[in-house]
């Protein structure tokens, strides 16, 4: 999965079947940087130290060239996973975070991907990065944060 990936060759590869509405033949991008996809953001843990680290319980596993499911919205909606070439990416959760926000750290050596029946795919660069929930404010009046839910 390191060379320029279409969304219908990551479908194939890890049986994640994405909505019809999608160009499943378009080059998924791949960022070393911050991204988000629904309500999930990826961020470089560069950008997080001292905030974001493994606990002494941490749990790593290997992730899967299927996938691992990561979030699933709480009406039992689609799921966004992340998939990498087997055996190569490691999934760490769960983590300590002053925000509350991650659900783990993934640390890559190769191209690894969040996959989303409804959003497609990014790519996340090799690296180590943070994977978090977003916050949203409010409607108007209501100044606490949520949880961002698509």
């Amino acid at each position: 999965m390191n060379h320029m990936t279409t969304l219908s060759e990551l479908s194939a590869s890890t049986g994640i079947e994405v909505l019809d509405h999608l160009d499943a033949e378009i080059s998924v991008p791949v960022s070393d940087g911050v991204q988000a996809q629904g309500d999930l953001i990826v961020i470089p843990h560069r950008m997080l130290l001292g905030t974001v680290e493994p606990l002494a319980w941490t749990r790593t596993e290997l992730v899967p060239r299927i996938g691992l499911e990561l979030l699933r919205n709480g009406a039992g909606g689609n799921p966004h996973s992340l998939v990498a070439e087997g055996g190569q990416s490691e999934w760490s959760s769960p983590v300590q975070d002053l925000d509350g926000l991650s659900l783990g750290i993934v640390d890559t050596p190769v191209v690894a991907y969040l996959i989303h029946p409804e959003h497609g795919a990014t790519g996340i660069a090799p690296g180590r990065y943070v994977i978090r929930r977003q916050r949203e404010l409010g409607w108007t009046g209501d100044t606490r944060a949520r949880f961002v839910v698509d």
